[in-house]
């Protein structure tokens, strides 16, 4: 897990999250920071394991640490925030250590993340997609009742 620990401590990455967190310094809903991070990641891996899927676990917390990265740039103008985070995740993956491959296979996770066409493929960017959409524990969340996702698209019950 080296180079997951070389993203956590990537200038670059650093900022990102200072960023987003100052973006959201006053939101209510769910917030992206490492708690989410990681609960995406921990359940990517936990789908991995059940799956059978054998994808490398450092593939799979690089993608969960990046997925949301670009978040900042969608809050100052709009552009989403999957499409604003590759290029950032790309330059980390490089100066972190990722290889080619590694970097396709990851930044197609985070370009697709929001894309529920990936939702059943059994490779890392379905279990990222999956891992994400579960991480919301709305069942417990004190802003349910404002929050404009639609109750099918709630975790209104615990499932992992």
């Amino acid at each position: 897990m080296d180079r997951v620990n070389q993203i956590l401590q990537h200038h670059m990455y650093r900022e990102c999250l200072a960023q987003i967190r100052k973006f959201e310094q006053e939101r209510i809903f769910c917030g992206h920071d490492m708690s989410h991070f990681l609960d995406v990641a921990r359940l990517a891996h936990l789908f991995n394991l059940e799956e059978g899927l054998k994808i490398d676990r450092e593939k799979i917390y690089a993608a969960a640490l990046l997925h949301d990265v670009g978040r900042h740039i969608q809050y100052m103008d709009g552009t989403p925030h999957q499409e604003a985070g590759v290029p950032l995740a790309a330059k980390i993956l490089e100066e972190c250590g990722f290889e080619e491959d590694e970097q396709e296979e990851i930044l197609a996770a985070v370009l697709s993340h929001r894309d529920k066409n990936v939702r059943e493929e059994k490779n890392l960017a379905g279990i990222i997609y999956r891992a994400d959409k579960m991480s919301r524990a709305c069942y417990g969340c004190a802003a349910r009742d404002m929050c404009d996702w639609d109750d099918t698209k709630k975790n209104l019950t615990l499932e992992f």
